[in-house]
């Protein structure tokens, strides 16, 4: 048949034009120049949200494999917060001093909780120095090694000349460098103001920040350098009529020698292994948040009260808590 045949309809030509949008389906518009989203983690992983880490919001995540996320608890967000806190970006080097006008409150606790804090949740070097003149604890508390100490740094401070060097001085207690002070007190009343000055300068060279348990007293020799070259200071204390008036008089001393701005720029630590119902502990912390930048209630716990090694990981959670607390705290004076 041929085309002119009547009995034969011809076939329309095709419609090459996009078909009409089915109903109720509205076409979007397509931007031929836009970029293609880029692949990734980020990109191709559905975020359910931070997973929880304890208590029924984690039994709830468990128990439907993740497909029910309750989210976080609060008091979880709150410790990453601090913990954010602690990472605060550090311009140079930061020289931290623990100190009281009073023995037996807990200033080496206070300093080996800190530096812990500090190194295990920082990318860069934490050193804490036991500056002690009487046979400090600090190394024991952290790594229990005192074969090293910081009389030997001395002896060989004129080749130290990189990291390596200065790692043959220190002890380890996970990515905290600790250097030990002398062992001998007859020696140990020799570390001068000097000295400190000259062990500062090294340690600033290779690490960020520099952690300074100083010891009973505020006036031997190696204390004047301690508080002449820290940029930031704990007092501790605690909430009991002698601990709280010693840490008091602490902040009296340095507003008479020459240390203002120190003081009201500390952190105050009330270390809580030792109180008494009969002490309004309310009255105590209003007292030092008036007179300093922040205070801090270290709780009694177990793991610190037995006096041997400090682990992290063995702590109470309120006792981790403050801890991290005390360390955003001082973090928070990094930028002034």
């Amino acid at each position: 048949m041929s085309p002119s045949d009547p009995d034969v309809t011809p076939t329309p030509p095709r419609d090459r034009r996009a078909a009409p949008p089915q109903r109720g389906v509205v076409p979007l518009p397509v931007d031929a120049s836009a970029p293609a989203p880029p692949l990734g983690p980020d990109s191709l992983v559905r975020y359910s949200g931070e997973a929880p880490m304890g208590g029924w919001r984690r039994g709830v995540y468990t128990v439907t494999r993740g497909r029910m996320n309750p989210g976080p608890s609060p008091a979880q967000v709150a410790r990453q917060q601090m913990i954010q806190a602690i990472r605060r970006p550090l311009p140079g080097v930061r020289r931290v001093a623990v100190a009281s006008i009073k023995g037996g409150v807990g200033k080496t606790t206070v300093s080996a909780c800190l530096g812990l804090a500090l190194a295990e949740n920082r990318g860069d070097r934490v050193v804490a120095l036991d500056a002690n003149p009487d046979a400090g604890t600090l190394a024991d508390r952290l790594t229990g090694d005192t074969s090293v100490t910081v009389r030997d740094l001395l002896a060989g401070i004129e080749q130290a000349t990189t990291i390596h060097d200065l790692d043959r001085f220190t002890s380890l207690a996970g990515r905290l460098r600790v250097l030990a002070s002398e062992q001998d007190p007859a020696a140990g009343e020799s570390f001068s103001r000097a000295e400190y000055e000259a062990v500062c300068r090294l340690v600033g060279r290779f690490a960020n920040i520099l952690i300074t348990d100083s010891g009973t007293g505020l006036v031997h020799s190696a204390m004047e350098g301690t508080l002449a070259l820290a940029d930031s200071l704990v007092v501790v204390g605690s909430p009991t009529v002698d601990g709280a008036n010693r840490a008091s008089k602490t902040l009296d001393w340095l507003h008479g020698h020459g240390f203002a701005a120190l003081a009201e720029q500390s952190v105050v630590v009330l270390s809580c292994d030792r109180w008494s119902r009969d002490v309004d502990r309310d009255l105590v912390r209003r007292h030092f948040e008036s007179r300093t930048r922040a205070v801090v209630e270290l709780p009694f716990d177990p793991h610190l009260a037995y006096g041997g090694r400090v682990h992290l990981g063995a702590l109470r959670p309120e006792t981790i808590d403050a801890v991290l607390l005390l360390g955003a705290r001082i973090a928070d004076g990094f930028d002034g």
